[in-house]
């Protein structure tokens, strides 16, 4: 399996780029969100990777993060969503826009992305609840099992109140992991007075 590569960045043609690691060109399909993200052709780059070895080809995708790649994993192990819907996916919204979206389970907010039904998305948000929060810290649902309860108690009662889900998941970030549902209420409501 390769699992990383390090090399100088030849050719940029979305969603493909051309990686020479020590004088061997490798195609490498990237997300937009890294392909933004990259340097200048002719600067060094490190990628991490996902090696998909079919019948007929071998297929490198790319990320600039392990939370993609680790994100890039859990979509494709859903049945019916290839590594173009993940892809696709992982294009039109960062890693966290994708966790918010399961946490509060808006379909609609995969929808807007290309190439995703409405019965996709719920496929998705049904399949992905519970296994991208691990990979991302500072996120509700994150952590463990008591912590993910707590912080979407908080979350819950936030939106109850009222507040967006944008303001709601920006007041969440300032609650730090393991406070007590009433003390993270209080501490997400102070947040949002000051805002």
């Amino acid at each position: 399996m390769i699992g990383r590569l390090t090399g100088i960045l030849r050719e940029k043609n979305p969603p493909q780029v051309l990686l020479d690691v020590g004088g061997v060109g490798y195609e490498v399909d990237v997300p937009m969100s890294t392909f933004y993200s990259l340097p200048r052709i002719g600067d060094t780059v490190t990628l991490c990777t996902h090696l998909a070895i079919r019948e007929d080809a071998h297929l490198l995708y790319g990320f600039a993060t392990e939370r993609e790649r680790h994100a890039f994993r859990a979509l494709i192990r859903i049945s019916g969503v290839g590594a173009k819907t993940a892809l696709a996916l992982l294009s039109g919204m960062d890693v966290d826009g994708l966790a918010e979206a399961v946490v509060l389970q808006e379909t609609a907010r995969l929808t807007r992305v290309p190439g995703i039904g409405k019965k996709t998305a719920e496929r998705l948000l049904l399949e992905l609840k519970g296994k991208l929060g691990d990979a991302l810290p500072g996120v509700p649902g994150a952590g463990a099992p008591a912590e993910r309860s707590d912080a979407n108690d908080v979350l819950n009662a936030l939106l109850a109140l009222g507040y967006s889900d944008k303001e709601a998941m920006f007041a969440c970030r300032q609650v730090p992991p393991g406070t007590a549902v009433g003390e993270g209420i209080r501490m997400a409501l102070k947040v949002l007075s000051k805002g």
